[in-house]
């Protein structure tokens, strides 16, 4: 009776791992099968026992093995580090973007030597975009808006489907309309008095408040139509994008409005 040709193949890779073999004399059915398994056994046990080693590596987290991972340089992630630490991540945005539009209005629109920067002033910038455009403007447009508004439906829909989407339109005047009051009643006088904080010369708060309001008081009316005719175009178009293009649409925004802002009232 001739063997199976799996048989056959069976016995050759057992000769190959163990040598070669003369041929066998013609055997039975039964014969042939007990043959085929321990041919089988004893590759399972060659496999088996290659793999224990490799088992006991992964387990045991004291071999070299875990060496060659803590060695592995971690990659950092910007995208993880800003969803983790998103209000962190918007005061460092804020703050550099300040402090760089300042720079900006000062050497390349008004022509200033680099030697004769004026770092009081830049400094001034650099504090007010920390604390309010970066904590505070965060913590209310985020936070205070989604308690007020609806936002995420309205700013998750299509271009399409926003011009038709009555409710989602009023609210998205009414979101303007707050922020251009945040801005008037809020924005301009905390940027008069930290600007009389920084160059007033006292360290008597009531004196940065006096003087900072007074200057906001003469300033209002020119100040605030250049408000009106920069942001409120530009609130439509940030509270009609998604969240989490907010704030990075507004900081392009900003960026501009604090050049001008600088050149025009950043001055002692």
């Amino acid at each position: 009776m001739l063997r199976s040709p799996f048989l056959i193949l069976l016995l050759l890779l057992n000769q190959q791992a163990n040598g070669f073999v003369p041929a066998p004399r013609r055997k039975n059915i039964p014969s042939l099968l007990s043959e085929s398994k321990s041919i089988l056994d004893n590759i399972l046990d060659k496999a088996t026992s290659k793999n224990e080693s490799t088992d006991k590596l992964l387990m045991d987290p004291l071999v070299d093995m875990t060496t060659d991972a803590d060695d592995a340089p971690s990659s950092w992630s910007y995208a993880e580090f800003a969803q983790t630490y998103p209000n962190v991540n918007n005061i460092g945005i804020a703050t550099i973007k300040t402090a760089s539009a300042d720079l900006l209005a000062q050497v390349a629109i008004a022509h200033t030597p680099v030697s004769d920067i004026d770092w009081e002033r830049a400094f001034l910038f650099c504090a007010f975009g920390a604390v309010y455009l970066g904590a505070f403007q965060y913590w209310y447009q985020v936070n205070i808006f989604k308690k007020v508004f609806d936002v995420d439906k309205f700013t998750s829909q299509s271009w399409g489907d926003k011009l038709k989407d009555t409710e989602g339109l009023k609210s998205l005047f009414a979101q303007t309309a707050l922020d251009l009051t945040v801005l008037t009643f809020i924005y301009l006088p905390t940027f008069y008095v930290f600007k009389a904080g920084v160059f007033s010369g006292s360290a008597d708060p009531s004196v940065w408040l006096s003087s900072g309001l007074d200057s906001y008081t003469t300033n209002f009316s020119k100040d605030e139509f250049d408000l009106v005719r920069v942001w409120a175009p530009a609130d439509l178009v940030c509270f009609s994008v998604p969240l989490y293009l907010r704030l990075p649409v507004r900081h392009v925004v900003s960026f501009v409005w604090t050049a001008y802002l600088s050149f025009s009232r950043g001055g002692h």
